[in-house]
C-alpha cells in the first residue's frame, strides 16, 4: 500500500501529517496560554511555604484566587492548578514543543528540581515528544491505556473500587481455571477465609469439602481442627439428647432401658476383672517380683480401691464427683 493510499481512520497519510502538524500548534499554543494564566495567578499571589506570613493584603490567597477565577471566567481549581504548575516550571525550562500542558502538569509532580527539567528533555524510548501515558507511568501514576500486567493490575483495581464491581469482577475471575490455576496456595487459602466469614457459607463449604477423603484425612491430621470436629459432635449429640428428653413421650422408657444398660455395664466390668485377676494370679506361683515390679502392683491395687469406693459412694448416695485426690489416682499421678 502506497503512502497515498494508506489511510488514517477516514484520510490519507499525507493529510494527517498535514492535521497533525495543524494541532500540534494549537497545543502548544494552549500550553502557553495555560502558562501564562499560571504566570499571572503566580503574580497575585505568590506561592509561599506553608505556613509563611500573607503580608499587609487584607486579601487572603483564596479571596484573590477566587476573584481572579471569576474574572476570567474559570474555576478556582483551574487557577490553582495552573498557579502550582507555572511555580514549578520557570520560563527557560518550559518544552511546549515536545511537551504539551498536561505532560507539564504531570511531570511536575517530581519533587526534586534538578530531576524535573532534566527529565522533560529526556522523552522515554527515543521519542521526539512526550505522551501522557509516558508521562503518568514516570512519576508513577495510573495511564490511560495500560501496558504492562501492573498496569493493567492498577486499572482493574481503579474500575472494581464500587465494592458490587469488586465482588462480579472476582466471582467472574475465579470462575476461569486458568485464572485460578495461577494464584497461589496461601493467596487461595485467604480468598476462601474472606468468603467464609459469613457463618452459612462457612458451614455449607466445610461440610461440602469434608465430603471429600483426601481433605478429611488432611483436615483431620490438625489436633485443633480434630478437637473442634469431636467438641461439635459431642455438642451436637448433647443438644439432640436434651431435646429428645424434652419433646419425645418415650424419653422417661428410654432413660429406664439406659440406666438398666449402665448396670449391666458396670456389672460386667466386675465379672471382667475377677475374671481376669482369677486367670492371672494363680499364674504368679514361685514368680519373684523386683521393688519397681512390686511398686507398680501396689499403686495400681491403690487405684482400684480407690475406684471401687468411688462405685460404692455412687452406687449408694447417687453422687459421682471426683475429688482430687481420686483424680490424681485414676489419672495415675
Amino acid at each position: 500500500m502506497t503512502e497515498e493510499t494508506e489511510k488514517v481512520g477516514n484520510v490519507s497519510q499525507s493529510r494527517y501529517e498535514e492535521i497533525v502538524a495543524e494541532l500540534r500548534a494549537v497545543v502548544e499554543q494552549q500550553t502557553r496560554g495555560q502558562f501564562t494564566i499560571g504566570d499571572g495567578a503566580l503574580e497575585i499571589e505568590p506561592m509561599r511555604q506553608r505556613g509563611g506570613l500573607v503580608g499587609e493584603t487584607p486579601w487572603t490567597v483564596e479571596q484573590s484566587l477566587k476573584r481572579l477565577a471569576d474574572d476570567i471566567g474559570l474555576s478556582v481549581t483551574t487557577v490553582k492548578t495552573t498557579r502550582w504548575v507555572a511555580s514549578r516550571w520557570p520560563k527557560e525550562h518550559r518544552q511546549p514543543k515536545i511537551a504539551s500542558y498536561t505532560v507539564h502538569r504531570t511531570l511536575a509532580n517530581i519533587d526534586d528540581e534538578a530531576e524535573r527539567f532534566a527529565a522533560i528533555l529526556t522523552p522515554p524510548d527515543g521519542k521526539a515528544r512526550w505522551t501522557t501515558d509516558d508521562a503518568s507511568r514516570r512519576v508513577g501514576q495510573q495511564v490511560e491505556t495500560p501496558i504492562t500486567p501492573q498496569e493493567k493490575v492498577t486499572a482493574i483495581h481503579s474500575l472494581a473500587r464500587d465494592e458490587e464491581v469488586a465482588a462480579a469482577a472476582t466471582t467472574d475471575f475465579l470462575k476461569r481455571p486458568q485464572v485460578a490455576a495461577k494464584v497461589s496456595a496461601d493467596d487461595k487459602v485467604r480468598v476462601v477465609e474472606e468468603f467464609t466469614r459469613d457463618e452459612s457459607v462457612a458451614a455449607t463449604a466445610a461440610t461440602s469439602l469434608l465430603r471429600r477423603p483426601d481433605v478429611a484425612f488432611r483436615a483431620m491430621s490438625d489436633d485443633t481442627a480434630r478437637f473442634q470436629v469431636n467438641h461439635a459432635q459431642n455438642e451436637r449429640n448433647r443438644q439432640s439428647r436434651e431435646d429428645f428428653d424434652r419433646t419425645s413421650p418415650v424419653a422417661p422408657a428410654v432413660r429406664n432401658i439406659e440406666r438398666s444398660m449402665e448396670f449391666l455395664d458396670l456389672v460386667t466390668a466386675f465379672h471382667s476383672f475377677v475374671a481376669a485377676a482369677g486367670r492371672i494370679v494363680p499364674s504368679l506361683r514361685n514368680h519373684t517380683f523386683n521393688d519397681d515390679e512390686r511398686t507398680i502392683v501396689h499403686e495400681n491395687v491403690a487405684r482400684l480401691r480407690a475406684t471401687l469406693d468411688w462405685v460404692e459412694m455412687a452406687v449408694d448416695t447417687g453422687k459421682v464427683d471426683v475429688d482430687d485426690e481420686l483424680a490424681r489416682l485414676l489419672k495415675g499421678e
